[in-house]
């Protein structure tokens, strides 16, 4: 009987860790998301960047021809 209650008594307290670690993490991902959604993906460059390169509209049988290759 002692056996019994040590034993439930030792998964009552990893459960309970458990749950703990779980909203701790839960927590901490919630905030990170706050943080990092307020940051705007799309701002303008500052500073000395450069813009890498221009994006050209390729015609439409290069276009189709990429359809058949790839499958997309």
């Amino acid at each position: 009987m002692i056996s019994m209650l040590k034993v439930t008594f030792e998964m009552m307290k990893i459960f309970i860790i458990f749950v703990l670690c779980t909203m701790l993490f839960y927590y901490v991902i919630k905030a990170l998301h706050q943080e990092y959604e307020k940051l705007d993906r799309y701002d303008y460059p500052q500073g000395k960047a450069v813009k890498v390169f221009q994006q050209e509209e390729p015609d439409t049988w290069q276009r189709l021809s990429i359809f058949f290759r790839l499958g997309e």
